[in-house]
């Protein structure tokens, strides 16, 4: 069962025009028992593409109405929403279905976790660093006390931001063990817990066999991919997402 705040979030989600479209297909796919809702995190990448044609139809509708100036701004915009929403949605679907536990949550609002400044920033002399963050599943204990946390960045492409979160993770970690490093630097991280750090993708353009970047992989403490094809071990389906966070929140 959700809460009301996850319900509302189901909501506002199915209320955006652009996700419509993804919903729907997921819905008919569940109805008809293509697909369950734990194998739908291994098509978002299908999802995405095959409304590419209905999103751009609705638009171009929106921008005739006078509700959207921009379309190549609106694309842009959407590229990098409609993933974390997807993922959202399809995570509050299986936690009503019963398939991730009552003390786990997702959000894309880092501030409503607790103690979130002591999780995610990094004191570099007088300067702070701040994750990456596009989405944290966090679990509470059994006196609603922040228990474990993960964060998961998300990404449509590889070519930007990927290296960006692995640093942070890399700083994470120095921050946390004590080395010449982290006095050369004056790097003090207090966490009340620390987070694991993981990565999810769709793989738009078929960079994920590029060695670059999966050396970069490396550094995280797993990574995930919403498509549905052979990646090796250390790269998961999206769906592995559940039996990770099981195990380790």
């Amino acid at each position: 069962m959700l809460n009301k705040t996850e319900l509302k979030t189901l909501q506002n989600i199915e209320s955006k025009y652009y996700m419509r479209p993804m919903i729907a297909k997921i819905n008919a796919d569940i109805s008809t028992e293509v697909l369950s809702l734990r194998e739908v995190f291994n098509h978002l990448y299908s999802y995405l593409v095959d409304c590419k044609e209905e999103v751009e139809t609705l638009i171009q509708t929106r921008i005739q109405q006078g509700e959207i100036k921009d379309a190549g701004q609106a694309r842009k915009s959407i590229a990098g929403s409609a993933f974390s929403n997807l993922i959202i949605w399809v995570f509050l679907k299986n936690k009503a279905q019963g398939n991730i536990d009552q003390n786990i949550f997702i959000t894309s609002n880092i501030s409503s976790i607790p103690q979130w400044k002591d999780l995610f920033y990094i004191k570099v002399g007088e300067e702070t660093q701040k994750p990456d963050v596009d989405l944290v599943i966090y679990s509470l204990d059994c006196n609603a006390k922040l228990h474990k946390c993960l964060i998961l960045s998300l990404k449509t492409s590889l070519r930007e931001r990927a290296g960006q979160t692995y640093k942070w993770k890399l700083l994470m970690e120095i921050a946390n063990t004590e080395s010449s490093i982290k006095e050369k630097y004056d790097i003090s991280y207090s966490p009340p817990i620390l987070p694991l750090v993981c990565f999810a993708t769709i793989n738009f353009y078929n960079e994920i066999n590029n060695p670059q970047h999966r050396g970069m992989f490396k550094f995280f403490d797993c990574v995930f991919i919403g498509k549905n094809i052979q990646t090796g071990d250390f790269i998961k389906p999206l769906s592995y997402l559940i039996n990770y966070i099981s195990e380790n929140l």
